[in-house]
């Protein structure tokens, strides 16, 4: 883990979702980029957050020849706010929702188009297997 050094820019408190917001400027020289999980830990410290999971970093650019990155902060109040407010997706990217659950997208289709080739009671073998 190298040297980087964290500001934070268009800072504000959004009491109705329980959050405070801001654009996050890095300036890591000599690295390619920063780990989310490094970052997080750096403002947990800065802020006195009582827990990790309660920061969400997203939306990094690294400016053209690196050295220099910005992205997005938001710091919950606590778990039950940022359950539910922050959109599933990133939830699922951080770890905090579960796994999805029965088969995916493609298998759905499968099935889909697997069934319409037969008919009666060999239907639903089809979309079994």
């Amino acid at each position: 883990m190298g040297e980087f050094t964290i500001r934070t820019r268009k800072f504000q408190s959004n009491p109705l979702l329980g959050r405070k917001q801001f654009v996050l400027d890095i300036i890591h020289p000599g690295m390619a980029n920063v780990s989310k999980k490094d970052l997080a830990d750096k403002l947990k410290s800065m802020y006195k957050v009582h827990d990790a999971q309660c920061i969400q970093l997203f939306g990094f650019k690294t400016a053209f020849g690196g050295g220099r990155s910005s992205g997005f902060g938001l710091i919950y109040e606590n778990l039950e706010k940022l359950k539910k407010f922050e959109p599933k997706y990133r939830l699922k990217r951080t770890g905090i929702a579960g796994e999805k659950t029965g088969p995916g997208r493609r298998a759905k289709k499968d099935n889909k188009n697997r069934a319409k080739k037969v008919r009666g009671k060999d239907k639903a073998k089809a979309t079994k297997k």
